[in-house]
């Protein structure tokens, strides 16, 4: 038996390997969107794609810097990577520190754990509810329960997350209806109950904020700058204008094709009242359009799910102009704002991305590429749970390149958070070969 002692040293070299990013910057790295999900509990209200329920985890770590979200988004990492090894079989600390050390080198994993956002609970969320549904019998009942919590929290924090995870469950009911032995009903019922979780505690958290039981903001909204940067809301304007009922036929010349700069940099989308004033009416011009060009939106889509899938290159937003969180930490935690302003991140460090990069992307490539060579070239029951795996892997990223790509808009940031996934498939596949039964809950 391994001593617990090696067990600690492990986890313990894995856990400050993820905060190292954070570490190095003095202060848990920020983004753009860090200030829209602290400010939810402050201002009370609800705004577009901030969900409330990761900004309460935000401000429950405040107290210290914002250093307890740095701790649980990378020991949360460390148990849910140890887990999955776990159950097939790969449960040694020499692995589990070899993996987490690879994984941190060649994937974006550290500048998830150790950044103020959400995304690392979609990978997170992902591995959970595989070993809820797929390796069920191999968790002690407290495993299940918390990683079922971890799904529900999971897809609470982000409506990409809740739509991917909800993705692999539809699957997995179509697998249950014409293979029943290969996705038992218990198990099944165990994954919808979890994402059902997840997404009733979106209106939950927002009441607990906001006084009211509401969905997040976004939507079609969120799809017109997508379509506004295809071209199609011009093209819809140009056949409807000039029509009373539509506010943006008056500014239709003015209006930006690219969509990041229509939400986040525009004074026209300013004066007509952001998302508050103008959301129902981009989100009629999103619905129209989709009834009036199904074709022009389906080939928009196929392209906007093909460049999702190849853009994941690590360090997206993670800059030192990010005023508007700034802004927002100074107005509500302004305990932290010392910390904040000596990090490197807030003097100029680049953090090397660019270098970065001519590793992790070319890694994630291959690593999707490889991802069907597993599924369907590995061959004997002994690589059955490495192909599963892969499978759920694979639906992951794909289901995230349409959600994100077709519903938002293609960001390097939305691939980033699932590629990694598939180098760690990769990995437990290669390990494979050396897979020992020792399964056994601990």
């Amino acid at each position: 038996m391994i001593s617990p002692a090696r067990w600690a040293l492990a986890s313990l070299f894995c856990f400050v390997v993820l905060a190292a990013p954070a570490l190095w910057n003095g202060f848990p790295l920020l983004q753009w969107d860090t200030g829209g999900y602290l400010a939810r509990w402050y201002e009370g209200i609800l705004v577009p794609s901030r969900a409330v329920a990761y900004g309460l985890i935000l401000n429950a770590g405040s107290w210290s810097n914002f250093w307890p979200v740095v701790v649980l988004q990378s020991a949360l990492t460390v148990w849910v990577i140890a887990i999955v090894l776990r159950v097939h079989g790969l449960a040694r600390p020499a692995i589990l520190a070899g993996v987490i050390a690879v994984l941190s080198v060649v994937t974006t994993l550290p500048w998830l754990t150790a950044i103020l956002l959400t995304d690392i609970f979609c990978g997170l969320g992902v591995l959970a509810l595989y070993l809820i549904m797929m390796r069920r019998d191999r968790l002690i009942r407290a495993e299940r329960t918390a990683l079922g919590l971890l799904v529900a929290v999971a897809a609470a924090t982000h409506s990409a997350t809740l739509a991917v995870l909800g993705g692999l469950v539809i699957v997995a009911a179509c697998v249950w209806l014409v293979r029943r032995a290969a996705m038992p009903a218990n198990r099944l019922r165990a994954g919808i109950f979890a994402v059902l979780l997840g997404a009733a505690l979106v209106p939950l958290t927002n009441y607990v904020v906001a006084g009211r039981l509401a969905w997040t903001p976004g939507g079609f909204a969120l799809s017109f700058g997508r379509m506004l940067q295809d071209g199609i809301v011009a093209k819809y304007l140009d056949a409807h204008c000039p029509d009373p009922h539509l506010t943006l036929c008056a500014y239709k010349d003015e209006l930006p094709r690219d969509a990041d700069q229509w939400f986040w940099g525009s004074d026209l989308f300013d004066r007509l009242g952001r998302f508050n004033g103008l959301g129902p009416k981009m989100a009629a011009i999103a619905l129209g359009s989709v009834k009036e060009y199904p074709l022009l939106q389906a080939k928009a889509a196929l392209t906007a799910a093909g460049r999702q899938l190849v853009d994941m290159r690590s360090g997206e937003g993670v800059l030192d102009t990010i005023w508007h969180t700034y802004a927002i930490i100074e107005r509500y935690v302004p305990a932290a704002v010392p910390a904040m302003k000596a990090a490197r991140q807030q003097n100029g460090a680049t953090f090397g991305f660019e270098t970065l990069n001519l590793l992790h992307w070319p890694v994630g490539l291959l690593s999707m590429a490889l991802l069907p060579l597993i599924v369907f070239g590995l061959r004997g029951e002994r690589f059955r749970e490495a192909r599963e795996l892969a499978a759920v892997i694979a639906l992951t990223v794909l289901g995230n390149a349409v959600v994100c790509g077709v519903f938002s808009n293609p960001h390097d940031r939305y691939g980033a958070r699932v590629v990694w996934l598939a180098v760690f498939a990769i990995i437990v596949a290669g390990l494979a070969r050396r897979q020992r039964r020792d399964i056994a809950p601990r």
